[in-house]
């Protein structure tokens, strides 16, 4: 999952299990804090998140670490460039994953259904990753904290009455390298928003969207 527009992300194509078709393996277990593959790895497998939380992290040559993406339930995560994976992919959760041939991506020749599934999952990672770059390049602090718990509502929150609950099973830190900022900022954001009454903070990882549309609209840049 990336941050994309929440507006954009509510009206996109909802994306759906690819099923077992072709020449798949079976169903591939993680616990949480385990590595599915690491990054440099040569790529034979694809993987869709069936159930619980991945994270996608890449270290720069100093050291500092970029978290790329997390794997929700329905993302499709592994995609090679020069056939190699350009992340390592750890769960924040336990987790499961459906692979699938790397092969079937490539070539419709093992299942023409599966590789256009793949193929569309391709398409909208980078689409959604160009709106993640504009993301980070032009939103503020505020802006870019309030998307991604917007984007995460609408994907994944609870109804909780006139509220929405919502889950995090990330570290504030995962926050901070996700959004290309530091943890105290996310920190100071988050208690930003608590005291504008925004949102509440039910416990470090369960947070209660008071009001979805003042989030919404902060995320647009439409500050009070």
């Amino acid at each position: 999952m990336y941050v994309t527009i929440p507006t954009d992300y509510a009206d996109a194509t909802p994306i759906v299990p690819l099923g077992r078709r072709g020449p798949a393996r079976v169903e591939t277990r993680l616990k949480a804090g385990s590595y599915l593959y690491y990054q440099g790895d040569r790529v034979e497998w694809l993987y869709q998140v069936t159930s619980g939380v991945v994270r996608l992290t890449r270290l720069l040559a100093d050291g500092r670490r970029q978290v790329i993406a997390f794997g929700y339930p329905g993302d499709v995560i592994g995609f090679p460039a020069g056939g190699e994976h350009q992340s390592d992919c750890d769960a924040l959760t336990d987790a499961r994953l459906q692979p699938y041939r790397r092969s079937c991506l490539e070539s419709a020749d093992c299942d023409p259904v599966l590789h256009n599934a793949l193929l569309q999952a391709a398409l909208r990672e980078i689409s959604a990753m160009q709106d993640h770059f504009m993301m980070l390049g032009r939103k503020t602090a505020v802006e870019k904290v309030a998307s991604f718990l917007s984007v995460l509502s609408d994907r994944v929150g609870e109804d909780l009455g006139g509220f929405k609950q919502l889950k995090l099973p990330m570290c504030r830190s995962d926050i901070a390298d996700f959004l290309g900022l530091t943890t105290e900022t996310v920190s100071r954001t988050f208690t930003q928003l608590r005291k504008s009454k925004i949102i509440a903070i039910d416990s470090i990882h369960t947070i209660i969207i008071l009001r979805p549309t003042a989030l919404l609209g902060l995320s647009s840049g439409e500050h009070d």
